[in-house]
């Protein structure tokens, strides 16, 4: 497999943006950039696409794959329960560099949630994940565009060392801001459990999370 490399810059990026909208729905991975570093996305529906992506990265089956958002309306397609603290938190810190764990909607494929019933989820600050996701109609299921135990790439160039003729397109564009993944908090539980360090430093989120609620 050749793989195509297409700019995001202004003049390019309709045309570019379009290429990774018909590979998603055609059940292909892409590579493009978002707010941490680059990530490796595809439809998070279509089971077949989604087995791909584990195929590519070379991940482990019994580590799931994260889902980013368009905005934060699409949670709900997603998600089955989105309690207190998760709307305090994601109005605090999204879109951005936090990744919540929430109840899985029934519709999401086993393989996407590694057989469990949770799955993460984000709003992240990229573009280019929130024109994909929009015009899929649904947010992306997406994980760095590294092969696994390797290191995440922050450039375009970067993915195409790891995974060149193995995904058929890479979105460019530009460098991501750094090699710091999410902050993972899991709300599956009574309290807030911080399962990944990030760039939102815990006790940010232990103080938006013990906010009370205001009376109604």
């Amino acid at each position: 497999m050749k793989s195509i490399l297409l700019s995001l810059q202004d003049g390019q990026k309709e045309s570019a943006l379009l290429e990774g909208l018909h590979l998603l729905q055609a059940g292909k991975v892409i590579a493009l950039p978002t707010d941490t570093v680059y990530g490796l996305a595809v439809d998070p529906l279509n089971q077949e696409a989604v087995q791909r992506l584990f195929a590519v990265k070379q991940r482990p089956p019994e580590v799931a794959i994260p889902l980013l958002l368009a905005d934060a309306t699409q949670l709900r397609q997603v998600v089955s329960a989105v309690p207190p603290v998760a709307r305090r938190l994601a109005a605090a810190f999204w879109p951005g560099a936090l990744t919540l764990i929430l109840p899985a909607r029934p519709i999401l494929p086993a393989n996407l949630l590694a057989g469990g019933h949770s799955v993460a989820v984000r709003w992240p600050d990229a573009p280019a994940i929130h024109a994909l996701a929009n015009a899929l109609g649904r947010p992306l299921a997406v994980t760095s565009a590294n092969r696994s135990g390797c290191a995440p790439a922050c450039t375009a160039g970067e993915v195409i060392a790891q995974l060149a003729g193995r995904i058929p397109l890479i979105l460019d564009g530009g460098p991501t801001p750094g090699r710091t993944p999410s902050t993972i908090v899991d709300l599956t539980g009574h309290e807030p459990h911080l399962l990944r360090p990030g760039p939102i430093p815990w006790t940010e989120i232990q103080h938006v999370a013990n906010e009370q609620e205001d009376p109604a």
